[in-house]
């Protein structure tokens, strides 16, 4: 699309991808992506050197500067000694063409002044933001960003929000702790106007940063989250008992059908549910292949929930609970009670799903998400 102005000497130069639907062959794209890019304009009176800002090294970012520079043959990469590494390897720049920058550094244009902040981990070990205090303007790379294509050049409140969690859960969550670090650095700054590098720009720079710190948080929500898949109906059975108990005890219950799932979603719940339950029959002695994929996911991710447990069916044994543990040590969670059952659940089954119910709600009142209730048989 034409570069459309933000603000005075400020311009989006971005692409619209209106169609794709896989990012990095891993995260779906049901509302498609842009690629942003800004140029800022400096009003020095003698010539000056092109500067090409790379905030980070991911080819989504950065891969059309090879491009530029041998367009622009006096242009420098104006980036950290990282990200300088990172598109040497994956792009091979040549080594003279960069200029390297410290964290708070600043670069005068004439009229601008371009001031860097490293933000590590946001998502990668070598991302940094620009800050152009003139127009009070905040670039961010991948930071605050979402995965939205539209024609709308700045965002709407109502909807970009939904997008933007789906961003951070499949991206930022596994660097929470990281990022509140990070925006505590930037805090102090006098922000108009936040510029991600995927999704809509921010004119109303608290409605994302607002979001982030409730993301980022320690809070948990009244919620449990079900991965789960059934083969023969026996996990199903348990699972849509889970589902009912704890709607009667006022928990939020959201199962995901792991033979159907959009990932994005699942990781969107996994931002702030208090409990996950996994749902898996043995398959030739552990867990089903989809649940397999679904707890590593979730061990990247780490979520901040704060119990787990499974539930499962078996035809002759296996160590399913024992494997599911092992392949998500990075959640910190309290382990439930599972409940398994060989073959089709009967009663007694049934009355430890219940008890499992119980429990989830015996700990949600402990951590103040809902009043304590009598416990029922």
């Amino acid at each position: 699309m034409r570069q459309r102005q933000i603000d005075n000497g400020i311009f989006w130069l971005g692409a619209i991808d209106w169609d794709r639907r896989l990012f990095d062959s891993l995260i779906p794209l049901p509302d498609g992506t842009s690629y942003n890019a800004y140029l800022v304009e400096g009003t020095a009176a003698i010539p000056v050197v092109d500067y090409v800002i790379a905030h980070h090294g991911e080819q989504d970012h950065s891969g059309s500067i090879p491009a530029v520079l041998a367009r622009y043959p006096k242009a420098e990469v104006l980036t950290n000694p990282k990200c300088k590494a990172e598109l040497i390897d994956h792009l091979h720049i040549a080594e003279d063409r960069f200029q390297t920058v410290e964290d708070g550094e600043e670069v005068a244009l004439g009229g601008k002044t371009l001031r860097f902040i490293y933000t590590p981990w946001v998502h990668w070990p070598e991302t940094m933001v620009t800050y152009v205090p003139e127009n009070r303007i905040l670039f961010t790379c991948d930071f605050f960003g979402s995965h939205l294509a539209t024609s709308e050049l700045y965002a709407d409140p109502a909807t970009v929000l939904d997008p933007a969690k789906r961003y951070y859960a499949e991206i930022m969550m596994p660097f929470r702790g990281i990022i509140q670090k990070n925006i505590e650095k930037i805090k102090g700054l006098d922000i108009e106007i936040i510029a991600p590098s995927h999704g809509p720009i921010y004119d109303q720079p608290d409605v994302i940063v607002n979001a982030y710190r409730d993301w980022i948080g320690d809070h948990v929500t009244n919620t449990v989250v079900i991965p789960y898949i059934s083969m023969h109906g026996s996990t199903e059975k348990l699972v849509d008992r889970l589902v009912a108990g704890l709607a009667e005890k006022g928990i939020r219950a959201e199962p995901f059908d792991l033979a159907v799932t959009d990932l994005g979603k699942l990781a969107m719940s996994l931002v702030d549910a208090a409990t996950i339950i996994i749902g898996s029959p043995i398959v030739l002695a552990g867990p089903h292949p989809n649940v397999v994929y679904a707890a590593v996911l979730a061990n990247a991710l780490k979520p901040k929930a704060r119990f787990a447990s499974v539930v499962g069916s078996y035809g002759w044994g296996g160590k399913l609970v024992e494997q599911i543990a092992g392949l998500i040590p990075n959640l910190k969670v309290e382990l439930l009670d599972p409940v398994l059952c060989k073959g089709l659940p009967r009663e007694d089954d049934l009355a430890a799903v219940d008890r499992l119910v119980n429990d989830i709600a015996a700990k949600h009142a402990e951590i103040g998400l809902i009043e304590r209730t009598p416990v029922t048989a």
